[in-house]
């Protein structure tokens, strides 16, 4: 493995019950960068962290973390790991510091050692102030900052982050963002999984888009934007929305599509378009560049996955 290169994965591959979930999978993480994994519901993306940590065992492929073979040295791989799961999983006897200082002896941590990292951690977490409480009694933002404290107990180099802002308010959401930010710029190494694609554009250097087992796009957000999409988003609202589509659309966008009351009509010059809409009152729409959404979208479709 480079020496650059934090984690390296070839031709991984997964399948439970004659089903295939990852299927040949190859990806490279180099160290100090924050790399996305996106995709809709079923796509592989939880089994493939679960294959990256050494936690199940491939059917085929080679996998290195950390210059370790993984899954046979997966052990001595994570102890150089953090990880944030998708749920909390605190314990709710335990108070904040309880929770932090348990959590370090499973990485062999002296309650000395642990005590000492309690301070910083508390203070980047904003908990300082809760250092006492039981987790019960904190919001769910608060716990979430916890569970990302508790991943850092062990001065990782490497961070797993499993849709970390789920079910989190804008403040808070925006809060994580911010230490995020603060970990990649220490040179931590950040493999981040989440459904928010403005937070996917925000905080990735790279980003791999898949689905159906299979890494399907990969690139950096703005070079994934300007490879699958047009520059310019036309959004346009209302029940007469559609009926406008299969009239005009064509003619003003290289490319539209139709979803419920909405049609997205993608352009390479919007003004056409927009002066085209100016004589349809009836009709409202937003003008906009295109962003990492579009892209997923294109690539997964918009239909639901249950």
């Amino acid at each position: 493995m480079e020496t650059n290169t934090v984690l390296s994965a070839r031709n991984l591959r997964k399948s439970y019950g004659g089903q295939m979930v990852v299927g040949g999978l190859n990806l490279s993480i180099r160290r100090g960068e924050c790399f996305g994994l996106l995709g809709p519901n079923g796509a592989g993306k939880t089994t493939t962290l679960r294959l990256l940590l050494g936690l199940i065992e491939p059917d085929a492929g080679e996998l290195q973390l950390l210059d370790h073979a993984v899954p046979e040295q997966a052990r001595g791989a994570r102890l150089r790991v953090g990880v944030v799961p998708q749920m909390d999983n605190l314990d709710p006897d335990f108070t904040v510091a309880e929770n932090l200082l348990v959590y370090g002896r499973y990485f062999g941590m002296s309650d000395k050692a642990i005590e000492a990292r309690l301070p910083e951690l508390l203070e980047f977490a904003n908990l300082a102030h809760k250092r006492d409480a039981r987790v019960p009694t904190l919001s769910g933002g608060m716990k979430r900052r916890l569970t990302l404290a508790r991943a850092l107990v062990n001065d990782p180099e490497v961070i797993f982050l499993d849709e970390p802002t789920t079910g989190l308010d804008p403040q808070a959401r925006h809060m994580i963002w911010q230490r995020l930010r603060e970990l990649n710029a220490r040179g931590k190494t950040l493999l981040l999984t989440t459904h928010f694609m403005d937070e996917a554009e925000r905080l990735c250097h790279r980003l791999a888009v898949m689905d159906n087992g299979r890494i399907i796009s990969e690139g950096s957000p703005r070079e994934l934007i300007e490879r699958n999409i047009e520059p310019q988003v036309v959004e346009v609202f209302g029940e007469h929305a559609a009926a406008w589509a299969q009239s005009h659309a064509a003619q003003h966008a290289q490319r539209f599509e139709v979803s419920g009351e909405s049609v997205f009509c993608y352009v390479d010059d919007a003004q056409p378009l927009l002066r085209e809409l100016q004589q349809h009152p009836q009709l409202r729409y937003l003008h906009r560049p295109a962003n990492l959404e579009d892209v997923f979208l294109k690539l997964t479709g918009r239909e639901m996955r249950e």
